[in-house]
């Protein structure tokens, strides 16, 4: 049963990562029509990763009846790892600082959990 909801869990971190991928073509869209700041397209990724953390979490947690909170946060916490192994290795090294990585991290847990919360 365990087992059942791990492979539930990587089924659905696939998922968000679609989500993600399609929010940042709609962001990409948008710095190309409205030539957007900087400042915007970081806000922008983050609210993306919050987005695609909340719909993970809320995903899972329809499906698992019993501590959704839990499984949502970690949902949350496995994308956020998924996310910053892939940014090691295409990019050769963590470049940022870590009060970013952080946040980062932070903000993925709470869209995770606030989406198991609510399902």
């Amino acid at each position: 049963m365990k087992q059942a909801r791990v492979f539930l869990m990587i089924k659905i971190l696939l998922i968000s990562y679609l989500m993600t991928g399609i929010l940042l073509l709609i962001l990409a869209f948008l710095l190309y029509k409205l030539d957007i700041g900087e400042n915007q397209v970081n806000l922008g990724i983050l609210v993306t990763y919050i987005i695609s953390c909340f719909g993970g979490g809320f995903l899972l947690g329809k499906k698992v009846e019993n501590r959704r909170f839990l499984w949502g946060m970690g949902l949350g916490a496995g994308y956020a790892l998924l996310l910053t192994l892939v940014t090691l290795t295409t990019e050769r090294g963590f470049q940022g600082n870590s009060k970013e990585l952080l946040l980062n991290y932070f903000l993925c847990i709470l869209g995770g959990a606030l989406g198991g919360m609510l399902s």
